[in-house]
């Protein structure tokens, strides 16, 4: 008797709060299958890009880190830290023939050595102190490229996306 009441006590115990409803199948629809190769990111996906010096100004800043994350529509946001100072902004894809695309390139590595194929982007990043950045970049994979950015204090950069 007394292992019964303790029993009921303990089950009363762990079932407080909870609701026990039961699941007749004739009322939910049948799942669907959904096949890995076709099923996306169902949230945001972050993507690491490194920055690398090309210029005597860069190279005393060093290599950066910036972090995309890209919300799946063509949008994302774009920040990275100089110096202490955080940089935030925005990063959006843009069509082959975007006007102007291809200046920060062209300012970058002095001619107009633009990647082929892939999706285009700019980046754009600024800090409370003044500090700016503009970026473009062509991704070859969903999270993989190669990019340009300048600096507001002239240092050039070459991106990298992806691993």
């Amino acid at each position: 008797m007394k292992r019964a009441l303790v029993t009921a006590s303990l089950t009363t115990l762990l079932l407080a709060g909870c609701y026990v409803v039961p699941i007749d199948g004739r009322h939910y629809p049948s799942p669907v299958a959904v096949s890995p190769d076709t099923a996306g990111p169902l949230h945001p996906l972050n993507i690491a890009a490194r920055l690398y010096p090309l210029n005597d100004t860069a190279g005393k800043i060093g290599t950066l880190t910036a972090q995309v994350t890209d919300s799946l529509n063509g949008h994302g946001t774009f920040s990275l830290s100089v110096g202490g100072e955080l940089l935030q902004g925005e990063a959006s894809r843009v069509p082959n023939d975007h006007p102007g695309f291809g200046a920060v390139h062209q300012q970058v590595y002095g001619d107009n050595r633009l990647p082929a194929g892939g999706r285009r982007g700019v980046a754009s990043a600024g800090g409370t102190r003044g500090t700016y950045v503009n970026c473009e970049y062509v991704l070859t994979a969903a999270a993989q490229g190669t990019g340009a950015c300048l600096f507001s204090n002239g240092a050039r950069y070459q991106m990298h996306f992806g691993g």
